[in-house]
């Protein structure tokens, strides 16, 4: 009796409050059940999921998730095993902790299946003879509704509200009854078990409605259903297209001549900010019926005040339409997007994109949002990071998403929501080929005339006979709405190129592969290097614009400060694993520096991947994966910024506007490490991604040391700037001869006071004839040798000093295979494709680090020919407090204790064992020859008195023992492990 009068309550004042706007609101309480729609034992609060609500089966080890797996080793790991079952729970509360996952975040509940919703909802008596629907904004994935025990239909978009037509069914003045079944199985859709639109690696496979649910009343006589805006910025007007609804009863002669005889068709039109007066306008119209529905279309004349819409001027004007007694509002931009051979142009200008990718990942909620407010929030973050351009990834975000970003002036590329590839494929009898294209059609109709939506894909990286799909795909939808640019595809560098496509979002020009195999440089563009897998030019089909496709997926170690952020419905409980791994492997309290020290590094990483896209001519832009972490598949930290969009403490956003934003200037490095009989030569050059020209400017340069000193600067003289790559600049010169000790030095460009970038590079001293003696006398009192035989023990067992220099020789951590670049995306969903690490450590408080090396608390440039492909040693068997000064940060799903530096008590010596490289050619390897230099310092000084006591045994098996293969228990790989996909 409590619930039916508290829902009846929430009825009436809901129909008093919204009479006026010609709706009632059916947020509240309904009556709900999983059983069937004659028995409701409980209730549940709409808009919201199952989830939000509490309800569900608790997850457990059996849950059987929507979504891929490429590492079963959970389910198998004995260390694992008291987070399958999780811990009995402490004190007097019965039963266990829930349980913990590692590879995406975890919720309380997880439920697939069918949901039957019911409430008794007032139809106010002004309603009658009106046209009534139901609108749901978002559900999740089927609904069927009844009203009055009627079916009143079934949809299953995943993208767009689910309205249905209740006119013939609800009485006026009186309580009706609205049962509304949902079913959020993925079978019927047929998307894709990984697609971002249903997967529980993102927002998760829920049962429920969001956003807006309500009844809607429009005039029972002429009603305006849907209203289209195709603008024409070169021809200064906007074409409006009118879908109506004749009369309920259209007995008599109501023919939209006649209707519109009695009551003029009229329009209003202003932008945002407008003062002036507005006009009532009567247009010249015309009428036409086109696949059942009634259409009026007319032109509105822009005047030559016309304001245009980008992301400079995100100009928005607002549209009323008077249609009969029916009156509809709705907001548009004028804004134009062409393609002209590679380029894009926006309103005739070129357009350059720097986006990231949206991956519908909202732990709060396990859904997106559909309020304005958290979209511009993130929009706002974008622009702040000197974005311009978001894609969602293989889902349409709701309504709120377009409004913010209309208002903050971002490019949306919303997608079909289907990753068509794991257990679906196009073109292959299933059901997939149809729904994909009604729902992108779907996504069109409700969002088209948002001038945000600038562009659209049908979905992620396919499967099957996907080329011919996609060329149809695209065909159909430029002709459906010419106002949008379309892709087949949003595909990675092994998928084939389709012909169709107007725009192409694809891999190739990603990544920074070649510091793999040479010294680090900024001189070259994706046309130079080794990453573009084939002949750009001539195997493309077409030559439309390329976007970089996923760009980056750099990951940092996991900030397990974040954990307390995780107040919904999603925990990051893989959080919590990865930190007992840590903690349980000798390295508690390690956290944080990890954190710090591999985030600087993805954030180095990121600065000179896009830099090299920014030199590369060509090419249209980018998108990110990620500017923010992805919440699954393996737990993917691959952002500067947290799933929530938040700062982690290692970037800012001036610290990325440098490298990322509409003006960067460009420096061409041949190298960063250079030797005092150098000359520093550099090319400077300018991307501008503005609306125009920058004149008058006077761009400068200043060298300074680690002290901020200025040892050298200079001007280029004035200069304009073109839109556009490649705009040279002038070159920076100076000799290094007078720089004598080892320095880290700074160079920075200043284009104006607001407009700079900068560049880390370092110095060292060469060797010289006197080097080599001093190094002779270096070894004097300090034995140097590559293994522990009967030599070094004779040494030690005397009180002696050993120097073990072990690169290539140590085998207790050869599992770990060690890169200067960081993990891609996570060793985990990559079957722990190398690397392994994530960066290294570098403890500067170390009295090593006082003999004449510089270095940061990471592992930066300097490092390169220290850590790219050098062994480490796993130090398991070291003291649990023990940590290296220079550490490789293993990936957080393993966690083992590495080290490239260990120093111990050995019997009666001292001993100090190093896996870096620093024996060979050290005439072309300065900071080896370097390190080597204040290693061998450090070991005859006063400092040099290492605090643990180690047995030989523990020595000599980091030469002699192995550690056991990383199992990930499964036998499937994910795509871009598989061979090329036509």
């Amino acid at each position: 009796m409590r619930k039916s009068l508290s829902a009846l309550l929430l009825c009436l004042c809901g129909s008093i409050a919204t009479h006026a706007q010609q709706s009632v609101s059916l947020a509240g309480v309904w009556d709900f059940s999983l059983q069937d729609s004659t028995r409701y034992s409980d209730y549940i609060h709409l808009p919201g999921s199952m989830l939000t609500n509490g309800k569900g089966t608790p997850v457990n080890v059996k849950t059987q998730w929507t979504g891929s797996l490429y590492d079963s080793s959970y389910y198998h790991n004995p260390y694992m095993e008291k987070y399958r079952i999780g811990k009995p729970l402490a004190g007097k509360a019965s039963g266990k902790s829930p349980i913990k996952f590692p590879f995406f975040l975890t919720p309380e509940y997880h439920y697939v299946g069918v949901a039957w919703y019911h409430k008794c909802v007032f139809v106010p008596k002004g309603w009658e003879g009106q046209r009534i629907s139901l609108f749901l904004e978002r559900p999740h994935i089927e609904t069927t509704v009844f009203v009055n025990g009627v079916e009143a239909g079934h949809q299953m978009s995943l993208s767009t509200p689910h309205v249905y037509d209740l006119t013939s069914l609800v009485k006026a003045g009186c309580q009706n009854d609205i049962t509304i079944r949902v079913y959020n199985g993925i079978e019927n859709v047929c998307v894709g078990q990984d697609s971002h639109s249903v997967t529980d690696q993102t927002q998760g496979n829920w049962n429920g409605i969001v956003g807006r649910m309500e009844l809607q009343c429009r005039p029972g006589q002429l009603s305006i259903r849907a209203v289209r805006v195709y603008p024409y910025v070169s021809n200064k007007k906007a074409h409006v297209v009118l879908s109506l609804n004749l009369p309920v009863n259209n007995q008599e002669d109501n023919s939209l001549q006649s209707i519109f005889d009695s009551t003029p068709l009229r329009y209003e039109l202003k932008y945002d900010g407008q003062r002036d007066a507005v006009h009532v306008v009567s247009p010249k119209y015309s009428c036409e019926e086109k696949d059942g529905k009634q259409l009026v279309s007319f032109d509105i004349p822009m005047d030559k005040e016309m304001r245009e819409w980008d992301e400079f001027s995100p100009v928005i004007y607002r549209l009323r339409i008077f249609a009969g007694d029916d009156t509809y509002e709705t907001s548009f931009g004028m804004r134009d997007i062409t393609v002209r051979g590679r380029g894009l142009f926006i309103n005739g200008r070129p357009l350059y994109l720097r986006g990231t990718v949206e991956n519908c990942c909202f732990p709060a909620t396990g859904y997106p949002p559909t309020d304005e407010s958290e979209w511009l929030r993130i929009f706002r973050k974008c622009k702040e990071y000197g974005l311009n351009h978001v894609r969602f990834h293989s889902y349409c975000p709701p309504e709120a998403a377009f409004n913010a970003a209309d208002r903050v002036g971002i490019y949306l590329q919303p997608e079909g929501p289907s990753w068509p590839n794991h257990g679906v494929k196009l073109r292959r009898g299933m059901y997939i080929d149809q729904y994909l294209l009604d729902e992108s059609k779907r996504i069109v109709d409700t969002y088209g005339n948002h001038p945000s939506f600038l562009m659209m894909a049908a979905g992620n990286e396919p499967a099957g006979d996907w080329v011919s799909y996609c060329n149809q795909w695209v065909k159909e939808m430029k002709s459906y709405d010419s106002t949008k640019i379309y892709a087949g595809a949003s595909v990675g560098g092994g998928w084939a190129w389709d012909s169709e496509s107007e725009f192409h979002v694809k891999g190739g020009a990603r990544g920074l592969d070649n510091w793999n195999r040479r010294l680090p440089s900024s001189d070259d563009d994706y046309f130079s290097g080794i990453e573009f897998p084939r002949n750009y030019k001539s195997d493309t089909p077409n030559q439309s614009p390329i976007i970089t496709h996923e760009k980056g997926q750099w990951c940092a170690f996991p900030d397990f400060n974040e954990i307390s952020q995780y107040n919904g419905v999603y925990k990051a409980r893989n959080f919590e694993i990865f930190r007992d791994l840590l903690r349980d492997h000798g390295m508690d309290g390690m956290g944080s520096k990890f954190l710090h020290a591999s985030g600087k590094l993805q954030t180095l990483c990121y600065k000179y991947e896009i830099e090299r896209n920014l030199r590369t001519k060509d090419y249209a832009g980018f998108q990110l994966l990620g500017l923010n972490d992805y919440s699954g598949q393996g737990t993917a930290l691959v952002g500067v910024l947290n799933v929530f969009w938040r700062e982690k403490g290692y970037c800012t956003s001036d610290d990325w506007r440098e490298f990322c934003s509409p003006t960067v200037p460009l420096a061409r490095f041949p190298k960063f490490v250079f030797t005092d009989t150098d000359t520093l030569s550099v090319p400077i050059e300018a991307y501008n991604a503005l609306p125009h020209s920058l004149t008058g400017l006077k761009p400068s340069y200043t060298i300074t040391d680690s002290e901020a000193h200025i040892i050298a600067s200079g001007d280029f003289g004035g200069m304009d700037l073109s839109v556009g790559k490649n705009n040279p600049v002038g070159k920076v010169v100076f000799p290094l001869n007078s720089i004598k000790e080892a320095s880290k030095l700074t160079l920075t460009v200043n284009l104006t006071d607001d407009i700079k970038n900068h560049w880390n590079f370092w110095v060292y001293p060469s060797l010289t004839p006197g080097d080599k003696q001093m190094m002779e006398k270096s070894r004097k009192g300090i034995l140097i040798s590559d293994t522990i035989d009967d030599k070094v023990l004779r040494v030690l067992e005397k009180g002696g000093t050993v120097l073990l220099t072990a690169a290539g020789h140590v085998t207790y951590g050869n599992d770990v295979k060690q890169n200067y670049l960081p993990v891609f995306w996570n060793t985990s969903w990559f079957k722990m494709r190398p690397p392994h690490t994530t960066g290294a450590y570098i403890d500067t408080s170390h009295p090593l680090f006082k003999q004449d090396f510089p270095t940061d608390d990471w592992g930066n440039l300097n490092w390169w020919g220290l850590l790219n492909r050098a062994q480490v040693m796993n130090l398991a068997e070291f003291p649990t407090s023990y940590q290296s000064p220079i550490q490789p940060i293993d990936t957080w799903h393993v966690s083992r204790k590495l080290g490239m530096l260990v120093e111990a008590r050995i019997l009666n010596g001292r001993l100090l064992m190093t896996t870096m490289d620093i024996s060979s050619d050290l005439e072309h390897r300065p900071v080896a020859l370097q390190m080597r230099k204040a290693i061998l310092k450090y070991m005859q000084s006063s400092d040099f008195h290492p605090s643990f006591t180690l047995e030989a045994e523990c020595i000599k098996n980091l030469y002699t023992k192995e550690s056991a293969k990383v199992d990930m228990y499964t036998n499937e790989s994910p795509d871009e492990l598989k061979p090329q996909l036509k």
